[in-house]
């Protein structure tokens, strides 16, 4: 009789899995990275920091808020924290895919990820929030933690050079919209996209998360927020427009942005051009913002790169950098870049990172 039943739940077992799929992919890479002025990028010691507190109303609810103390000079264990320092990050994504007979194809996914903490202290790696789709043609719809009309736009980020990514053509947008989440929860929304042909047409909503008013001393309800965006490839060329806009906070205004992306290639030549305004809370932070990058192959194994972004805003970053990937092959690469970053009218802070990365 325990044959049998051994037999049988073996037989089960083995039916989920061929029903079923689990991939994992991934990808690690680890460095060396200067950071000019890497302290107070840390702590805000010119003035201010803020930590995590729980609040707890008369009915028993609790909410996560944040107080301000005086800034310090940011120590780890005792040590000052240098310009030069380790980086690292590993990825790690996990896939559970099914398939019905029908074709309607389910995902879900999380990720593990373990980042340096800019201090040149190692992370500690944890999963993410769950993402889950279903796929039918052209139709694709996710749930959770989403990357929104936004993060999934043809072009928006460009080439960004550097083995951390940290030169963007998007430095002048001050708008925060919603995006997929390595290593938090994310913004439980909803994603929608449908291609046809050349084109492809999508839009997200999410509610925001509710917060603690401290001055006022009540909860706020979450700001509503939704994206819409339409691409267009015609020959080796791709135009993207979206538009989005945030619910007004309480006695506050609603929040928009506009981006306008253009984007091709040329034998060994590619580039993005791109273009945005964006409405926010920070007067100093609306504008018109605007950007360009580049990548280039100088042969089989090397690759340059570039990227320049700004904006109008009195308050908008500035940022442009050179990058270089050199193709190791089986996945492998060797990266860096080198940079400058300047917020309005503020000091230039030079940064450069050199590391190994390796996709799996």
């Amino acid at each position: 009789m325990k044959k049998v039943l051994f037999a049988s739940t073996a037989l089960i077992a083995t039916a989920s899995v061929a029903a079923a799929e689990v991939k994992f992919s991934g990808y690690g890479r680890f460095g060396i990275s200067y950071q000019e002025d890497n302290s107070a990028s840390i702590s805000g010691n010119t003035g201010t920091k803020t930590k995590n507190v729980a609040i707890t109303t008369a009915s028993g609810a609790t909410f996560t808020g944040t107080t301000t103390t005086a800034g310090t000079d940011v120590t780890v264990n005792g040590v000052p924290v240098e310009d030069t320092i380790l980086v690292s990050r590993f990825r790690l994504n996990i896939d559970g895919i099914a398939e019905t007979d029908g074709g309607v194809r389910f995902e879900a996914r999380v990720r593990l990820q373990a980042d340096d903490t800019n201090d040149g202290e190692a992370g500690e790696a944890g999963l993410n929030g769950a993402r889950f789709s279903v796929i039918y043609g052209g139709l694709r719809v996710d749930a959770g933690n989403i990357a929104g009309a936004f993060d999934n736009l043809a072009n928006y980020y460009g080439n960004e050079p550097g083995l951390e990514n940290f030169i963007g053509q998007y430095s002048g947008v001050d708008y925060s919209f919603a995006g997929y989440t390595s290593t938090g929860a994310g913004v439980n929304g909803v994603f929608f996209q449908y291609a046809i042909g050349d084109f492809a047409f999508g839009a997200s909503y999410d509610q925001g998360a509710t917060s603690y008013d401290f001055v006022n001393g009540v909860a706020v309800d979450g700001r509503d927020r939704w994206d819409i965006s339409a691409t267009y490839t015609f020959s080796n060329i791709t135009a993207a427009i979206a538009y989005g806009q945030t619910e007004a906070a309480p006695g506050g205004e609603k929040e928009s942005l506009t981006v306008l992306t253009l984007g091709g290639e040329w034998g060994d030549f590619s580039g993005t051009l791109f273009v945005a305004d964006d409405d926010v809370a920070d007067a100093g932070e609306n504008g018109t913002a605007y950007g360009l990058s580049a990548a280039y192959n100088l042969g089989a194994a090397t690759t340059l790169t570039f990227a320049y972004g700004d904006g109008s805003g009195d308050d908008d970053t500035q940022q442009y950098g050179i990058g270089a990937i050199y193709d190791l092959g089986g996945g492998a690469s060797l990266r860096g870049g080198i940079g400058n970053t300047k917020v309005g009218d503020g000091d230039s802070s030079l940064r450069a990172d050199f590391g190994a990365q390796f996709n799996f």
